[in-house]
């Protein structure tokens, strides 16, 4: 009796997602208090130009820094965490503009591409939304398992 080969199972891709829902006034409060040493430390240039005196989109912004860090398993920890492990982002390594048509449009700089790399990320799909009191933002990426780095997969 001959031994056929077995066909080869393939994983199914992996899907990492982030949600983050927060309260627009808190971020207005905090811009406010801390002014130029908040907006600094949270937002890119690029952010700041456009959406500087736009609190409702800041705390947009915001949920969505907080759920693509989700996405990418640092959370709040690891997301301008005092002390800056090794491992933490900047909050500016994450940049949510929006492309021509308005859709939210991700770029992830330093730590934060790094991070999707390892975790073999396709592209981030972003969805950001809000009423007069919060904001929320929901991320969503698939990872097929080969694509992840050797230090991710081990």
């Amino acid at each position: 009796m001959a031994l056929r080969p077995q066909p080869s199972v393939l994983s199914p891709p992996m899907l990492y997602t982030g949600i983050d829902l927060i309260e627009i006034e808190r971020i207005a409060r905090a811009a406010e208090r801390w002014g130029d040493r908040f907006l600094i430390r949270v937002y890119t240039p690029a952010e700041l130009a456009i959406y500087r005196a736009r609190p409702a989109s800041l705390a947009a912004r915001w949920a969505a820094k907080e759920a693509v860090a989700k996405l990418l398993g640092v959370g709040l920890r690891g997301l301008g965490a005092a002390g800056r492990p090794e491992d933490a982002l900047a909050w500016t390594e994450i940049e949510v503009l929006s492309d021509r048509h308005g859709r939210p449009a991700l770029t992830l700089h330093g730590r934060a591409a790094e991070r999707a790399r390892a975790l073999g990320l396709g592209p981030i799909a972003l969805s950001l939304s809000h009423t007069r009191q919060h904001a929320i933002a929901s991320a969503v990426a698939q990872a097929d398992e080969g694509r992840a780095t050797k230090d991710e997969s081990a």
